[in-house]
């Protein structure tokens, strides 16, 4: 790789790290499914004049897939966000790889193989010893939110891969077309008080929601689909292992969070065990179909 593509593949984990911790910001003011309906309208508004408008066949199987991994899975991870450090958060979110490979294996018929089964194990034993730090034991409800974010990214990860070839900036924008009114509906069903948290909320708090739509999912998302049209996807999956990396730094650097010696092992064991899944042959190294890595991403 050029070198100045690999400092753009460096960008991609920071960017989206930054989104989670921008996110993390603008959650102590906005209810959180509330600030992803506001990260989608203007993601939407943004992108969708310069993509072409699929068949209404797939539209309407976009439609199913906004609701189920950008939807549900947002409202999920973000909701248990909430109540998280950054760092725990990111960590568990760790867990859509193992979760995809199981899906793919599952609904797509791919082969597991040892080596990759070993990983799931070493995710899943990751995350089960960051759930069971002391300080979580009265918090494990936004950790199963995040862990069922994780899940349900993998199953719209599944949907994608039966939509076809359907480009990714054409995919982020109807996703973000269709997710935009789930999420308002959503919001109002589950949360409240959101017009008074719109009325008080400040230019930081804005910023936030300008950095997750603009910065965080149309930048990072330019950055990623440039590259993935350059190299070969090995060559920049291993890049997405900063993602955990950086989010961890910035949280402990920016929002003086710390981390115990029984979450770092966590931590490290459940990235060790996705670092096994990534350089493993796998359906889902092509992740960056998804809306989020992980919103990993993410998700993630």
């Amino acid at each position: 790789m050029k070198p100045v593509d690999i400092l753009l593949a460096v960008s991609v984990p920071v960017i989206w790290g930054g989104g989670f911790l921008f996110a993390k910001v603008a959650i102590e003011h906005f209810p959180p499914i509330l600030l992803m309906a506001f990260r989608f309208t203007l993601a939407a508004l943004i992108l969708v004049w310069f993509v072409p408008r699929p068949a209404r066949v797939i539209l309407w199987r976009i439609f199913w897939v906004a609701m189920v991994s950008a939807a549900i899975q947002y409202s999920l991870t973000f909701t248990g966000l909430r109540d998280l450090d950054a760092s725990t958060a990111i960590l568990v979110v760790q867990l859509e790889v193992p979760f995809g490979v199981i899906m793919a294996t599952i609904f797509l018929k791919d082969h597991l193989g040892l080596r990759r089964v070993l990983g799931i194990a070493l995710a899943f034993a990751g995350v089960a010893l960051i759930a069971g730090e002391p300080r979580l034991q009265g918090s494990i409800l936004p950790v199963l939110l995040v862990v069922g974010g994780a899940f349900t990214w993998s199953l719209g990860q599944v949907m994608i891969k039966t939509l076809g070839q359907v480009g990714g900036f054409t995919l982020i924008a109807w996703v973000a077309v269709f997710a935009t009114p789930q999420l308002f509906m959503s919001s109002w069903i589950f949360e409240r008080d959101q017009l008074a948290a719109i009325a008080s909320a400040t230019t930081v708090v804005w910023s936030a929601v300008v950095y997750l739509a603009l910065v965080m999912t149309a930048l990072g998302y330019a950055i990623w689909y440039y590259l993935l049209g350059k190299y070969d996807v090995n060559q920049i999956m291993p890049f997405l292992l900063l993602l955990p990396v950086c989010t961890v730094l910035g949280s402990v650097i920016l929002l003086d969070e710390s981390l115990t010696l029984q979450t770092t092992i966590g931590g490290l064991t459940a990235i060790i065990g996705v670092t096994i899944i990534n350089v493993t042959r796998n359906p889902f190294r092509r992740r960056a179909q998804g809306v989020l890595p992980t919103e990993s991403s993410t998700h993630n």
